[in-house]
């Protein structure tokens, strides 16, 4: 379990700015919460700090950070948002709490998005997407209202892959699939499709794309 901020932490996130999500703090605390995901410090001068899609959640009274899942499992239940990348043994339950949670985790990275990428362009993923691929990739089918898998029912499951930069996407409707695909496209991915070797199951392979 990831521990929760320190009081003075919590300080520094609840003050952050309702909208751009910038933080003021002393260069310590930045520093801790940049440290620990939830917060980014922005690459152009005056190199001010802003909270990451973690830091958002963890204002709204979320304390703990989930990493990405391995390639053929998903992450372990905690209680606390995480995109859901199919196959979870324990998920939140579906409905509008969860809606509303998933629509404002999007809008967050959006924002992130519009801070970090060269001339504010929100229609292709930034740094943070690119270093947490699984749960980026999870968060934009999710938002856009595709059916993540159970421990043992349909939907899409998203998987790291030996590739770099890129995660792979199964579901075993082909229509589904393709709805993924055209979903990810329109979040600033690109994306292939193919089959596995044995079976010649279809899956997708996608990747954050640079411009």
């Amino acid at each position: 379990m990831t521990r929760p901020p320190t009081a003075a932490q919590r300080r520094v996130i609840d003050a952050a700015d309702p909208v751009t999500g910038r933080l003021r703090g002393t260069e310590s605390q930045l520093t801790a919460l940049v440290k620990r995901g939830l917060a980014f410090r922005h690459p152009r001068p005056p190199h001010d700090h802003f909270l990451t899609p973690e830091g958002h959640r963890v204002r709204q009274g979320i304390t703990q950070v989930p990493g990405p899942a391995g390639p053929e499992e998903a992450p372990a239940p905690t209680g606390v948002f995480a995109a859901r990348v199919g196959g979870e043994e324990a998920a939140p339950a579906a409905g509008p709490a969860r809606r509303r949670e998933v629509h404002s985790a999007w809008q967050g990275l959006l924002e992130l998005r519009r801070m970090t990428n060269p001339g504010g362009t929100t229609d292709r993923p930034c740094g943070w997407e690119r270093t947490h691929l699984v749960q980026a990739a999870a968060l934009a089918l999710e938002a856009a209202g595709h059916g993540p898998a159970g421990p043992e029912d349909g939907g899409y499951r998203v998987r790291e892959t030996p590739q770099p930069e890129a995660v792979a996407v199964h579901e075993p409707d082909h229509e589904a699939l393709r709805a993924c695909a055209a979903t990810l496209e329109g979040a600033g991915w690109q994306v292939s499709e193919h089959r596995e070797p044995r079976g010649g199951t279809r899956y997708l392979l996608a990747s954050p794309r640079r411009a």
